[in-house]
């Protein structure tokens, strides 16, 4: 069965709120204005119960079915990125500094479709529960979702999730059981030296020299300490120290990522790298401290769900245009918290070949919002028939 024909004609409506959204992007956990927005929409709608100021600026709106029945929950987040947006489109950020570059525009349009024409139809037993999240960016609004109770308060049995994906052919569904995105760590490095005349380095101790030879041991982690079939990237993305041509500062910082699917890998990596920056530091007779701050969990599909989901997108999209068993990828994803909580699946859903995610030309693909819509809303139709 194709895009739903009801919500295949939202479309120029859905592309409205879309660019709406995207004009007035909020980030984080101050995603005021954007709620009030999805609020209005789903009073539009006619749907009455609607739970505002979960994590915040959290909205959970429940769809009344026909009958008794489960719960399902299905997620979308509401989040921009602080960055200022090259994209050159009519509806461009109008908010100097931030912008939607990671489609959680298209996303929340893509639930509010669903949830106008569950609304409509009510063809389904039970109830569904619509999560608008913040706070994906970084600063975990799912996980502060689920600790303030949202499955056991509104009985959520299951949840799912989509992200579009740039680089995957348009309107194409991408998935896999298990491990579908990795954890996210950052580390931090400090680096206490003695700092003095660049011209006299023998009277100082060179912050600046222990961090090269750091960075180029903590390399070595991935390559000799992990094992060759397991996934882990270490990157080193910042070094900070210094202020002048001539001077030898007091002083480094070394910052990075770690990415991994395999928890004991994560333990591996702090432990190691833990040893590495005593042991460096040591050899320069200065002192250094790491810090290591767990993200994000690995993103795992269940494996039930998984296979459920990718049997509704071949329904919605056909057969050939669902790869039910894609590649993970080594981003991160909040959305993790709530397969902790509750059996589910995450599915990446094409966007075509556009500027990729987190870059200041992309744009949310608005012919694929319909495609997302039909998928969330086939998924509660065929888990939870109405009349059984």
């Amino acid at each position: 069965m194709p895009v739903i024909n009801r919500i295949a004609g939202y479309e120029e409506e859905m592309t409205g709120w879309r660019r709406h959204l995207h004009q007035h992007p909020e980030l984080g956990f101050d995603c005021v204005k954007t709620a009030g927005f999805v609020v209005d929409k789903l009073r539009e709608f006619g749907i009455e119960e609607i739970h505002e100021g979960i994590a915040q600026t959290g909205v959970v709106a429940i769809i009344e079915g026909r009958g008794e029945g489960p719960v399902i929950g299905l997620r979308a987040d509401m989040d921009a990125l602080p960055m200022d947006e090259t994209s050159g489109v009519d509806w461009a950020s109008t908010v100097p500094g931030k912008m939607h570059a990671c489609g959680h525009d298209g996303h929340t349009t893509m639930l509010l479709g669903a949830a106008k024409y569950l609304a409509e139809t009510r063809n389904f037993a039970g109830r569904v529960a619509l999560i608008f999240q913040p706070a994906e960016e970084g600063e975990g609004g799912g996980r502060v979702m689920v600790e303030e109770g949202i499955m056991d308060r509104f009985g959520i049995r299951e949840v799912y999730g989509i992200h579009n994906m740039p680089g995957i052919a348009e309107g194409e569904f991408a998935l896999t059981p298990g491990p579908l995105l990795a954890s996210v760590d950052t580390f931090y490095v400090d680096i206490q030296g003695v700092g003095g005349h660049g011209a006299m380095p023998a009277q100082t101790k060179d912050p600046i020299m222990a961090a090269v030879t750091m960075v180029q041991a903590l390399q070595t982690i991935v390559s000799r300490n992990v094992e060759a079939l397991e996934r882990v990237v270490l990157s080193v993305t910042q070094i900070h120290s210094g202020s002048a041509d001539n001077v030898i500062p007091d002083t480094a910082q070394i910052v990075g990522t770690v990415r991994a699917f395999n928890p004991a890998m994560r333990d591996l990596v702090e432990r190691r790298m833990q040893a590495i920056v005593e042991a460096q530091a040591a050899a320069f007779e200065m002192s250094a401290t790491l810090t290591y701050d767990r993200g994000y969990p690995p993103t795992v599909n269940h494996a039930d769900q998984a296979g459920f989901a990718a049997k509704v997108a071949r329904d919605v999209v056909g057969e050939a245009r669902v790869d039910a068993e894609a590649r993970p990828i080594m981003a991160a994803e909040d959305f993790a918290y709530m397969l902790e909580a509750r059996p589910g699946a995450y599915l990446f859903l094409g966007q075509g070949e556009t500027a990729g995610v987190h870059h200041p030309a992309y744009d949310f693909n608005d012919r694929i919002a319909p495609v997302g819509a039909s998928f969330f809303a086939r998924l509660v139709e065929t888990a939870q028939p109405a009349g059984t």
